[in-house]
């Protein structure tokens, strides 16, 4: 097992009582090795047969009659999704934690679980009881590694437009708890003494490993009981815990979700520009926006605005590094640009994750005197996308109440693809400004 070849990630959520509008806002960075690309796919509605069989990543499990339209991010070569939305406008996001279970080779990943729940959660508490059920039956096990073998657990956080859970595992067991207006999750497992519902025998378990040892009026500490920093540090995930803590506390009641993509982009001081050759040992060495290979590297993002009406849920994703990227607005219901679905292995000129690693790679050579033009650049066509989403979800809202369904179908497709071609142009111009 290579030392520290661990995947990251930070998943951070507002409920309406934080938020400036209202609504619900969950964002994501998935830190993954460097060089392992992470498309979106975008899969419709669908019917199955009764008694027909799903295959993921390692397990065959019973499929369900109807699964629900969705995007998801997922690693080129898995099932499963680090993140994604439903056409319910659930959204969902996991982290790798580390834990004194020791997982099978073969079992669900947390990827298989996220989107397992995407596709049979029409809001985050059926979510939650579906990916719980299926902890229960099938557990967790089986390599999230294309090229070795390494198995973890993880902690998930899961959202809709009314409300929020987090739920934190070790292999089938489980504790989840509902958010009261914001929550974050990093890479190890943070209930305590605060869960409201546990697996089964969660603390039966724990006291026959001798993981747990509280007395018998003792209420069952979850992270006390589970959590190992034998395989990977404390320093990677705590310090990135407090910091995205901090930062939510600071824009409670204001956050949105261009606050939330400044969290996601976050370098501590240095704030949205990376700051290289921090000593390993240093928390800080690991920021919220990652950049620390083999540890992880952020290879993509989500900020999911979650809002009661269904017309106005908006995915808004970005590639590789956000503090290099930029986040377009996507929708379920439209048909979202097939080059954003495209990325294999290797570097691809059609495929827009591929491109982006391209940028970020030119950025690398010198972050203080690149990121700010790439940002100056990114950040003026978010502010437009911003501004013009506000008026394109609610023309698709109006054609749908005059029944008018296709038509918003199409609305939202040409103003992703819009949207993309402009990100391409400046994207490329951006390149060729750096090599040159």
């Amino acid at each position: 097992m290579p030392r520290l070849s661990v995947a990251g990630c930070d998943t951070l959520v507002a409920l309406g009582s934080a938020t400036a509008d209202g609504s619900v806002i969950l964002g994501k960075n998935s830190d993954r090795p460097a060089d392992e690309s992470q498309p979106l796919s975008q899969i419709p509605r669908l019917t199955h047969k009764r008694g027909a069989s799903l295959k993921c990543q390692y397990v065959e499990i019973p499929q369900v009659e109807e699964t629900l339209a969705l995007i998801g991010s997922r690693p080129y070569w898995l099932w499963g999704f680090e993140h994604g939305m439903n056409e319910c406008g659930v959204a969902i996001g996991n982290e790798a934690v580390f834990t004194k279970e020791t997982l099978s080779d073969s079992g669900l990943l947390g990827m298989d679980l996220v989107r397992l729940g995407l596709e049979r959660g029409r809001t985050a508490r059926q979510a939650l009881d579906v990916m719980t059920r299926l902890l229960e039956e099938f557990g967790q096990g089986g390599s999230a590694f294309e090229h070795y073998q390494w198995q973890y657990s993880n902690s998930f956080i899961i959202a809709d437009p009314r409300e929020a859970y987090i739920l934190e595992t070790s292999g089938s067991q489980y504790a989840w708890k509902k958010v009261s207006e914001t929550a974050r999750i990093s890479n190890h497992i943070a209930i305590v003494a605060d869960w409201d519902a546990l697996s089964p025998d969660a603390c039966e378990h724990a006291v026959m490993n001798g993981w747990w040892h509280g007395a018998a009026s003792e209420r069952f500490n979850f992270s006390a009981a589970y959590r190992s920093i034998e395989a990977v540090p404390p320093q990677i995930s705590e310090e990135r815990l407090r910091q995205s803590g901090k930062l939510l506390g600071e824009q409670s009641g204001q956050i949105s979700p261009h606050s939330m993509m400044r969290i996601l982009r976050n370098h501590y001081e240095s704030e949205t520009v990376f700051t290289p050759g921090r000593d390993p040992s240093d928390g800080k060495c690991y920021s919220i926006c990652m950049h620390a290979d083999p540890v992880g590297t952020t290879a993509a993002s989500i900020v999911a605005h979650l809002r009661g009406t269904d017309h106005r849920i908006a995915y808004w994703a970005s590639f590789g590094t956000p503090c290099c990227g930029v986040f377009m607005p996507l929708y379920v219901e439209g048909k979202i640009p097939l080059a954003l679905t495209r990325a294999g292995a290797r570097f691809s000129e059609d495929s827009v994750w591929w491109l982006f690693k391209r940028l970020g790679d030119s950025v690398a050579q010198d972050f203080e005197g690149r990121t700010p033009r790439v940002q100056e650049v990114w950040s003026g066509l978010e502010a437009e996308f911003a501004e013009k989403s506000a008026d394109v979800e609610a023309e698709a809202e109006s054609l749908h109440a005059k029944n008018r369904a296709d038509e918003a179908v199409s609305l939202l497709s040409r103003f992703m693809d819009d949207n993309l071609d402009k990100v391409l142009i400046r994207l490329r111009d951006l390149t060729a400004e750096l090599a040159s």
